[in-house]
């Protein structure tokens, strides 16, 4: 995606009603948020940055250029990716008091359960199609999953 084209998405998202926007296209992420408070993200070299409101203005575009270039140019990250096999809402705990299945770092095992997706009222148990360690979790517990979107990567 070319500049334009986020300054196009930018200007769209700030005259709708959204207060979230996420878009991941190969190499490509944009997250633009309208809340006082912001998810956190996961940075490369494992630190946690937390973004703060976003508002479209002239200085916002010229951060968002230097961001859009160094996205772009990132190395692909090699593993195996789990993704959803339906649209849900995802839970990576098996109760709200209790600990997730599977941290980061964590080994899993082929058909352990690493997560739960609930679709329609229904409990969806999603087990790992692979061995070896959990290097990426890509979803938030309690985000809507759409079908292929990839929830973690192993290896």
């Amino acid at each position: 995606m070319d500049i334009q084209g986020v300054k196009d998405l930018m200007n769209q998202f700030d005259q709708s009603s959204l207060t979230e926007f996420d878009l991941r296209e190969g190499n490509f992420e944009l997250y633009m948020n309208k809340n006082k408070t912001s998810r956190q993200v996961q940075t490369t070299n494992n630190e946690v940055a937390t973004e703060g409101p976003t508002s479209v203005t002239p200085s916002v575009v010229e951060t968002t250029e230097t961001i859009v270039e160094t996205v772009e140019t990132t190395v692909p990250k090699t593993g195996d990716i789990i993704s959803s096999p339906i649209v849900g809402v995802v839970y990576l705990k098996p109760a709200p008091d209790q600990s997730a299945f599977k941290d980061l770092g964590d080994t899993v095992k082929k058909g352990e359960t690493i997560c739960i997706i609930e679709a329609m009222k229904l409990l969806n148990e999603i087990t790992s199609e692979f061995d070896g360690t959990i290097t990426e979790i890509l979803v938030e517990n309690e985000e809507v999953v759409e079908y292929g979107q990839p929830l973690f990567r192993i290896s």
